[in-house]
């Protein structure tokens, strides 16, 4: 099943979305709030080309900011996704500036460590263009995506952990895959995906092909710097994972905050009851809308206490 649809998108390029509620003017029209928010495309500088991305802004200093990586499998999804889009407008509008980032597909060829330093370049452009985020450090700086951006940034922080760069100050994680195996589903989890339709449930098999296609190698599946989940966490900054309930991908995010604690890592785990994987990208739903809330109160939290004593950032308490 994965092989055949890579070579679909190898051959066709990427399925077109058939909804017609979730381009730009649709998600404004439906959520106000979002029109005060600027979206400007930007290209990251790397040698292979650049990176594309888009930087969010509303207007004024800004609480915080994220760099933000979309999910797919790592060979599908785009900066218009609402996964992408959508989350990023939704948290610059309440004051977070937000990169979100594309990357090179594992299709063509293309093999980690590619995708991966893109997503490198990009972090580092942003520590790098700090006012463009309308932020005055990089104390409020915080790295994260969904699916497999989920994937892709937490493997980054083991990189940056490891001397690549600075560290974020957090990490936003949303129903993430770190690890190169599926780990054993629980009986809850058993249960929950019961009624999951077909194109959702992520089996074994499937998830092992889709990592393979992505690290090109046996040594890279186990490469730490590739999913996360392989090696040591010691280090890490704090963790906000958030899990959609009947997903197979759970028991990635699950086994991951157990390692984390483990290691002595802050770590947040909540699960989006009544979600399957990819919830994020399904705006006009209650689990989409939660997540996001949620995510941004993680993110005004984060910033409050990182602020000094005399700081004029509120709280979202």
């Amino acid at each position: 099943m994965a092989s055949q649809l890579i070579r679909e998108l190898e051959l066709n390029g990427a399925f077109p979305d058939p909804r017609t509620d979730t381009d730009h003017q649709s998600l404004v029209s439906i959520y106000p709030e979002l029109v005060e928010v600027s979206a400007v495309d930007i290209n990251v500088p790397t040698p292979e080309g650049g990176v594309p991305g888009r930087l969010y802004r509303a207007a004024g200093e800004a609480a915080a900011g994220l760099v933000w990586v979309h999910g797919g499998a790592f060979i599908a999804g785009d900066l218009n996704m609402p996964e992408a889009h959508w989350v990023s407008l939704y948290l610059a509008s309440h004051g977070i500036s937000v990169l979100s980032l594309d990357y090179r597909k594992a299709l063509h060829g293309v093999k980690y460590p590619a995708p991966s330093n893109d997503v490198l370049a990009g972090w580092q452009w942003a520590l790098e263009n700090l006012d463009a985020l309308g932020l005055g450090t990089a104390d409020h700086l915080h790295l994260g995506g969904a699916s497999a951006g989920a994937a892709l940034t937490a493997a980054l922080t083991g990189r940056l952990r490891d001397g690549a760069g600075q560290m974020p100050a957090s990490l936003l994680l949303a129903y993430p895959l770190v690890h190169a195996e599926l780990p054993p589903l629980s009986e809850d989890l058993l249960g929950k995906i019961a009624g999951v339709p077909a194109e959702l449930a992520f089996g074994p098999d499937f998830i092992r092909d889709i990592n393979f296609n992505f690290a090109g190698s046996e040594d890279n599946l186990k490469d730490p710097h590739a999913f996360a989940g392989e090696g040591d966490v010691e280090g890490f900054p704090p963790v906000y994972i958030i899990n959609s309930e009947a997903d197979t991908l759970r028991a990635s995010g699950e086994r991951f905050a157990a390692q984390l604690e483990a290691a002595g890592v802050p770590v947040r785990m909540e699960m989006e009851p009544g979600s399957m994987h990819g919830h994020l990208d399904h705006p006009h739903t209650a689990p989409a809308r939660h997540s996001v809330e949620q995510m941004r109160a993680w993110l005004h939290d984060s910033a409050a206490k990182a602020a000094p004593t005399d700081s004029k950032l509120p709280s979202h308490y």
